[in-house]
């Protein structure tokens, strides 16, 4: 049995076709983790996944593999700019309950502190109880819902807004 090598680290401007892979992956094997759809992703061309790429993405790969996702969207203004929002957050099914997710987290945490981000912010569909408890587990408080924030085909799904402060 091979040995499975994790690194986890930001992809560049230039690796669209790791996060293409990951992101395409995610959306079409978890379609309600996400408020977009595989469609709304599959036929973007390439200047569009590289202006998505401005914002930090940040892969684990297993043996040069992407295996999971999370990336970090800034608030532009200054009176704002030390939150941030954790987005298309996915660990591929087969590496769950290793731990991964958990250090994706805080590799993503970490590279947030370093851009001088003092809060995480998410929102989490509130039918997911596995990523609440994920994100609980992690120190992320509810500070409130968004009621029908998710349309999934006629039935109006809850989203659970939740925060982090990362300097305490």
């Amino acid at each position: 049995m091979a040995v499975q090598r994790v690194t986890i680290r930001q992809i560049a401007s230039d690796e669209i076709d790791v996060f293409r892979s990951i992101r395409l992956e995610a959306l079409r094997y978890e379609p309600a983790s996400f408020a977009s759809r595989f469609e709304d992703w599959q036929f973007l061309p390439n200047e569009e996944w590289r202006r998505r790429l401005d914002d930090p993405v940040i892969v684990a790969f297993s043996n040069d593999e992407p295996v999971g996702i999370m990336g970090l969207v800034r608030f532009r203004p200054r009176k704002m700019a030390h939150r941030a929002t954790l987005i298309s957050v996915y660990v591929r099914k087969s590496e769950r309950g290793t731990g991964l997710a958990s250090k994706l987290l805080r590799v993503t945490m970490d590279h947030a502190t370093q851009l001088g981000v003092l809060q995480m912010e998410l929102t989490v569909n509130a039918e997911n109880s596995a990523a609440l408890r994920f994100y609980q587990h992690h120190g992320f408080v509810e500070v409130g819902r968004i009621p029908g924030g998710v349309l999934d085909g006629v039935k109006e799904i809850d989203d659970i807004i939740m925060v982090r402060r990362l300097d305490g």
